[in-house]
């Protein structure tokens, strides 16, 4: 690699959630929406893509803006904004871009077509194609079109789309007229759509189309069953965030629970039916790793969308996670998984070190927003809002990023660092504390390597102090312990 990659893997005021990485040729490419930094609702700004050879996933290089929200007819309607798209190479060697369009908030999200725009490069810019429809010219809007997912299957083009409302989880869900009326208006469908629909308007569905990429050529239908209670999605149902997957012949189905905060996969033999439970792959707070629970989450947790990919031989789920105190300024994450030889793959922790393929440096200057774990004890899960009570978040204010409103009991995680010789560290940081920073190699904080100095400071401020830690793979966690408040920018290692 030509220099160190650490998650947030692009550039520290990007935010592209929802990824969806493809290898083209020589290079991966990651689709996904756009958020902007520090944004009032999901996806604000048009399509972008980065790109990397997949020998260097350190070397990103941006593509541009690759489609723009005014582009498609819908716009400037009641959807103006650009939800989680995913993209396919035609049988004619064409690129394909599957998006849904939305409102503010989620607003008007539910109720139109899956759009398709069209390039001559993975790279784009793409230009409006159409939306998928029956062969009469009638768009297809069976089940819910939302977060469309796309396989070029040898040959046969498939789509996955759908999303599921707590309300209609239950098999009981027809005679609860306060439920049917909910998920009426939410998904602007008739009664008749709600209830008669085959299974459910709910869940996630399948289809397929035909070589001109937007002529329905089968049916709709689920490919898991429409309600999940005695079955293998008892415990994690779907939410939404559909992406599909074939490896080795086998079908994988990466999803994003009602848990929130996972990404979850379940595979088939078939690649419209009979998918099982496989497991959770990753949670943006940890959840379920070494079984952590929900209440323990070590970040604010949220709305993830993501999926796995082999490059040059490795496998990595992306994901992404929360800044900002919100769900509306996501920044993509990574990591490399394992499949393992029956098919499974283990779930994983979140990491700082993410696509560097081993542990950071042990000396140097690191933003300190690349913590993996951020928490206070006592994080919330996001939705859909912007949160205005206090706990420490990964921010910016102008050209500065950090991470801000850490008081005392705060924790920051990084992991992991290849120490050999360190003596130092230290952190540049501003605000009305004053205490220390207790670092440890532990979680637990037990093993203090290190008690760095603060005290008020209005401007950005360097503390420093010697640092006891043997040579080795380490994390470490900073603990604050005092009063006030404060913002860290950097961390340095020496």
């Amino acid at each position: 690699m030509k220099k160190q990659v650490y998650n947030p893997f692009l550039p520290i005021y990007e935010c592209v959630p929802d990824g969806e990485p493809h290898v083209f040729g020589d290079r991966v490419y990651l689709y996904g929406s756009h958020d902007k930094e520090g944004g009032e609702t999901f996806c604000m700004l048009d399509y972008t893509t980065y790109s990397a050879p997949v020998t260097d996933l350190s070397d990103w290089r941006c593509e541009g803006t690759i489609y723009r929200a005014d582009q498609d007819p819908a716009y400037p309607t009641d959807r103006k904004f650009m939800y989680a798209p995913d993209v396919v190479q035609g049988n004619d060697g064409r690129f394909y871009l599957y998006y849904c369009m939305s409102g503010r908030a989620g607003f008007g999200g539910y109720n139109g077509p899956i759009s398709v725009a069209v390039s001559d490069s993975p790279a784009g810019p793409f230009r409006y194609l159409g939306f998928v429809h029956y062969p009469d010219g009638s768009p297809m809007l069976n089940y819910i079109c939302f977060d469309p997912g796309v396989i070029n299957d040898d040959g046969t083009i498939r789509i996955y789309y759908g999303t599921w409302s707590d309300e209609a989880l239950d098999k009981d869900f027809p005679n609860h007229e306060k439920a049917i009326q909910a998920v009426m208006q939410r998904y602007h469908k008739s009664r008749n759509e709600v209830l008669q629909t085959e299974g459910s308007v709910m869940g996630p569905c399948t289809v397929t189309v035909g070589d001109d990429m937007l002529t329905v050529t089968s049916e709709p239908r689920h490919i898991i069953p429409a309600y999940t209670i005695g079955t293998s999605f008892e415990e994690h149902p779907f939410f939404e965030a559909s992406s599909i997957r074939k490896i080795g012949g086998k079908y994988y189905f990466i999803y994003s629970s009602w848990q929130n905060h996972e990404l979850c996969y379940a595979t088939s033999d078939l690649p419209d039916r009979d998918f099982v439970f496989g497991g959770t792959i990753v949670s943006n707070g940890d959840v379920g790793y070494h079984g952590r629970s929900e209440k323990d989450r070590l970040n604010m947790t949220g709305t993830t969308h993501g999926s796995i990919e082999c490059i040059n031989g490795q496998w990595y789920v992306f994901y992404h996670r929360l800044t900002h105190k919100s769900d509306y300024s996501r920044q993509a994450c990574a990591e490399p998984i394992t499949i393992l030889p029956d098919g499974s793959i283990p779930q994983v922790e979140i990491t700082s070190c993410g696509l560097n393929g081993k542990p950071l440096h042990g000396t140097g200057t690191y933003p300190a927003v690349i913590a993996c774990n951020i928490t206070n004890g006592h994080m919330p899960h996001g939705s859909n809002k912007i949160y205005t009570d206090s706990f420490p978040n990964a921010t910016h204010c102008g050209e500065d990023r950090f991470i801000g409103e850490i008081q005392d009991g705060t924790m920051l995680g990084y992991k992991y660092f290849a120490f050999s010789g360190a003596k130092e560290i230290g952190v540049q940081y501003r605000g009305s504390c004053n205490g220390k920073f207790v670092v440890s190699d532990n979680m637990d904080g037990k093993n203090i390597v290190a008690e760095i100095p603060v005290a008020p400071a209005d401007a950005w401020t360097e503390s420093r102090a010697p640092l006891h830690i043997s040579d080795g793979t380490h994390p470490l966690y900073l603990f604050y312990r005092g009063d006030g408040e404060a913002a860290v920018k950097e961390l340095y290692l020496a």
